[in-house]
């Protein structure tokens, strides 16, 4: 309606009764079908002229070449890896003699009543990874709590996913998306509760924090779509200047937005051109080292493989490299680095090798 009349659309989820409540475009005989391939037959019909190409699978699943086509790209993914992903692919795609090549990046997203979108211009702008620290870490619940003294309902769900299912199932893997594993988790969270006078187990309950969902509210959804759209309109027309560069928007008590530009870190492990200073102890073990940097909320990695120019610290795999480097993670850092010298860190999580020079301190 806008104007847009060449859309191709990616997503690896199928429709569940959950999402019924909150859209348009779905109804209760598309359950179990595929969410793009839904989306784009409805849209098609409502709006004559419009041709919509659906694609369902991963963004992973798709290279430079297919991005390269478009004009911009605009998101509303629901996990931090993909928006990752998508933000280094477009930011390597870029070529200093070929401006085609820069594709802009409209990102949006919602958590309950709050929501944010952005305008990306990879290379130019500040990207994606240079805002990591700015989100909020999942409270982690301690261990005793779940094992001795649950006080709400979600203690109970954490308690039948983290401790009962392994000692059940053993090393059998829970599946976040199989309804049998988290009809499985519902009913032993409700015995749990149950045992403890504690009320509200659900099976959405179960699934929401199992999967760590955040509830979705209709309104914050259309409100950051449309944001979305708009940029979307004034980059491709010029009809206004675009947003610069970031929007935040919180309806939880009245309606409040603000508006601010986002600085470009230099040290930006995607789009900056300087390796990020990680001061340290000497006397950390490689083993504390990684530990440390799991815990930064602008890295988060889970299993990173780390270099040096001179030497291999730490492969995890393949199991060959990972048994030659395992005796290094208790040595300390003093003995397998020297002060500036610059770390290689690669992890599955990555879609780029991010360049650390550790400091002695």
């Amino acid at each position: 309606m806008s104007g847009f009349t060449d859309i191709h659309v990616i997503d690896m989820d199928t429709i569940d009764v959950s999402n019924l409540n909150r859209q348009f475009l779905f109804r209760e005989t598309d359950i179990g079908k595929p969410k793009a391939e839904v989306a784009a037959k409805f849209v098609m019909n409502r709006v004559k002229g419009c041709k919509i190409t659906p694609y369902y699978g991963a963004i992973q699943d798709k290279g430079h070449d297919y991005y390269m086509q478009f004009k911009l790209v605009i998101c509303g993914l629901d996990s931090v890896e993909a928006r990752r992903w998508i933000n280094a692919t477009l930011v390597d795609m870029v070529d200093p003699n070929n401006m085609e090549s820069l594709k802009p990046l409209i990102d949006g997203g919602t958590e309950g009543f709050k929501g944010q979108s952005r305008v990306i211009l990879p290379t130019i702008t500040s990207c994606y990874e240079c805002s990591l620290d700015m989100l909020t870490p999942r409270t982690a619940v301690p261990i005793c709590t779940l094992a001795s003294i649950p006080r709400q309902p979600e203690h109970c769900i954490e308690w039948a996913s983290v401790l009962e299912w392994p000692r059940v199932f053993g090393d059998k893997k829970l599946d976040n998306d199989d309804p049998e594993h988290i009809q499985w988790l519902y009913e032993a969270a409700l015995a749990r509760a149950k045992e403890f006078n504690i009320t509200g187990i659900t099976y959405m309950l179960t699934q929401g924090v199992v999967k760590n969902i955040i509830p979705a509210i209709a309104s914050t959804n259309a409100i950051i779509a449309a944001s979305c759209c708009n940029e979307a309109l004034k980059l491709l027309t010029n009809a206004n200047p675009w947003l610069d560069n970031y929007m935040m928007y919180n309806g939880e008590d009245g309606i409040y937005t603000y508006t601010f530009q986002h600085e470009k870190k230099e040290d930006c492990p995607v789009c900056g051109n300087l390796a990020t200073n990680f001061e340290i102890s000497p006397d950390w073990t490689l083993d504390e080292f990684i530990e440390k940097l799991k815990a930064k909320p602008d890295v988060q990695i889970q299993k990173p493989t780390l270099t040096t120019e001179r030497r291999k610290l730490y492969y995890q795999g393949p199991p060959e490299l990972n048994a030659l480097t395992r005796p290094n993670l208790d040595k300390k850092m003093s003995e397998l680095v020297v002060s500036g010298e610059e770390v290689a860190v690669t992890d599955p999580g990555l879609p780029f090798s991010m360049r650390l020079n550790v400091i002695f301190k």
